[in-house]
């Protein structure tokens, strides 16, 4: 049910064509299914920005298959776990949809386990998670970016490059303890 749920969120930001965008925070992605309607998605002219920090069975950047998909990983001190999804049309068109929860986009997760994604309405909760994406997508911090030929290319190894995790943790820090 939630792997069919997931593929409908999809195709729905998909609707919006060049004007659609999905951000993705995983651990994992190898679905078969859920990587092709990505793919669809990527050919309707919808943006994909992904942050995954383990598997990645997609193809990022193939011209004719996902030349708006980009996927990037952030290593660091920190292990992070969360799993965030991001639909900018959300479910009515007009506000953007934030999901949490505990499914990667794998299989054995989305077939074979309970696993669940809950939606956040609160804007300061929304508005969170905005700035946490904000984070791991700023180009001024080191990442690694999936190539079309399924390499990984270091981004951001100069000096005076952020560190994404460190800039989180001391954000969490700082408006946590207020």
């Amino acid at each position: 049910q939630l792997k069919k749920e997931i593929i409908r969120l999809i195709e729905h930001e998909a609707s919006f064509g060049t004007a659609g965008r999905i951000t993705l925070k995983l651990n994992a992605i190898q679905d078969p299914q859920v990587i092709d309607a990505l793919y669809a998605a990527s050919a309707a002219g919808t943006k994909v920005n992904m942050v995954v920090r383990g598997i990645c069975c997609l193809r990022a950047g193939v011209p004719g298959l996902s030349e708006n998909i980009t996927v990037r990983s952030v290593l660091g001190r920190y292990l992070e776990h969360s799993r965030i999804y991001r639909f900018d049309h959300g479910l009515d068109g007009r506000e953007p949809l934030h999901l949490i929860g505990s499914a990667d986009l794998m299989i054995r997760n989305l077939s074979g386990r309970v696993e669940t994604l809950v939606r956040l309405t609160h804007p300061k909760h929304r508005a969170w998670l905005d700035t946490v994406l904000g984070f791991l997508h700023d180009d001024a911090n080191v990442h690694f970016r999936l190539q079309p030929d399924d390499s990984w290319q270091l981004v951001g190894q100069h000096h005076g490059a952020g560190d994404a995790q460190r800039q989180l943790h001391e954000w969490v820090v700082a408006t946590q303890s207020r």
